[in-house]
């Protein structure tokens, strides 16, 4: 399978990377939004697969071991957060470039992880 890019947007909280994220997603581009994966519960009107991977803990440890993440995070005690290899497959299926909106530990890990060939980091 041929694989398209990965563009990282990674900066701290609140430095505006969402609405960048969110624009560049309305403009026809072949982009696709990586959905991250969380053990915590979903809040308000959260969905499934499509605000987040939502994983009991025990499944995003199994996960962990399964080495089945590009990138996670234990944010706080119990509290996991994650990218899914298989988030990229998915996207990559669709013949788009992976687009993320993480953190810094998380795009710095994803950076070590791939060349950088294959990735934008854009903040």
């Amino acid at each position: 399978m041929k694989t398209g890019k990965l563009v990282v947007f990674s900066a701290p909280s609140g430095s505006g990377k969402t609405t960048l994220v969110n624009h560049l997603l309305q403009q026809n581009l072949p982009l696709g939004f990586s959905v991250s994966a969380t053990s915590r519960e979903p809040r308000g009107k959260e969905e499934n697969g499509k605000d987040y991977h939502f994983l009991n803990e025990n499944t995003f440890r199994k996960k962990i071991k399964e080495n089945a993440f590009v990138e996670y995070e234990e944010v706080y005690n119990g509290s996991l957060y994650g990218t899914l290899k298989s988030e990229l497959e998915r996207i990559w299926k669709t013949g788009k470039h992976v687009l993320f909106d993480i953190d810094v530990k998380g795009g710095l890990s994803i950076k070590a992880q791939y060349p950088k060939k294959n990735l934008r980091n854009l903040c």
